[in-house]
């Protein structure tokens, strides 16, 4: 896959001349469609380094679009938005989108964004990493997880948190550490989302529940 390229999904035109002119000048190959139901044929046909997203599109919106991403893809994903619905960006992020910008934003910015995402995923998903904890397995390169040989169902998120903990036995991390590396530094929603994210890991895990709650400071995966 072409690490330079990046699938950009919106409908207005000057907007998208906007983030193409400022991608293709830092080196990045930027191929741009109007609606969801192209982007989506588009990503079916080339592998893509990163989206860029629209949420208010026209036919299915960017929600939707992000949704069936997440559904055959791990490719990230920054939602723009000119929404001031809170509730759209926190779906968003819940659905998978890596990062949002809201509009109107500085060519720079969303630069900026950008490479910051791909820092954060491209070495997740370069490595071939098995993390094992008694019968619980975590496949990184394959965002893959098995609790006794049986799949176990995660968000990315989801994913991106356990397989954080895991990679690092005994350390423990803190919720601003885990929301920085996991959501990004500027995530504007706090610390109860790892409380959240850690609940339904938990729930979903059962009984072979790796995370220990170190009260007080945050989480850490006990040694195996």
């Amino acid at each position: 896959m072409d690490t330079t390229a990046v699938l950009v999904i919106e409908d207005e035109q000057n907007i998208a001349s906007v983030v193409r002119i400022a991608l293709e000048r830092e080196g990045f190959q930027v191929t741009t469609f109007r609606t969801g139901e192209e982007g989506l044929a588009e990503l079916e046909r080339h592998p893509f380094a990163l989206v860029v997203l629209d949420i208010g599109l026209p036919g299915i919106d960017g929600l939707e679009v992000c949704r069936r991403i997440r559904k055959t893809s791990t490719v990230p994903v920054i939602m723009l938005t000119a929404r001031d619905d809170e509730v759209d960006k926190v779906v968003g992020l819940e659905l998978g989108a890596d990062d949002y910008v809201p509009k109107p934003f500085y060519p720079r910015e969303l630069v900026a964004r950008v490479k910051a995402v791909l820092r954060r995923v491209q070495p997740r998903t370069a490595a071939a990493e098995v993390l094992q904890h008694g019968d619980l397995v975590v496949r990184v390169a394959e965002r893959e997880v098995a609790v006794a040989g049986e799949p176990v169902d995660l968000t990315p998120k989801e994913f991106e948190l356990l397989a954080s903990l895991m990679a690092h036995p005994g350390i423990v991390f803190s919720r601003d550490q885990l929301l920085e590396h996991v959501w990004g530094v500027d995530f504007p929603y706090g610390t109860r989302t790892v409380d959240q994210h850690v609940a339904q890991l938990r729930s979903k895990l059962g009984k072979r529940d790796p995370i220990e709650t170190v009260r007080g400071v945050g989480y850490k995966v006990t040694r195996p």
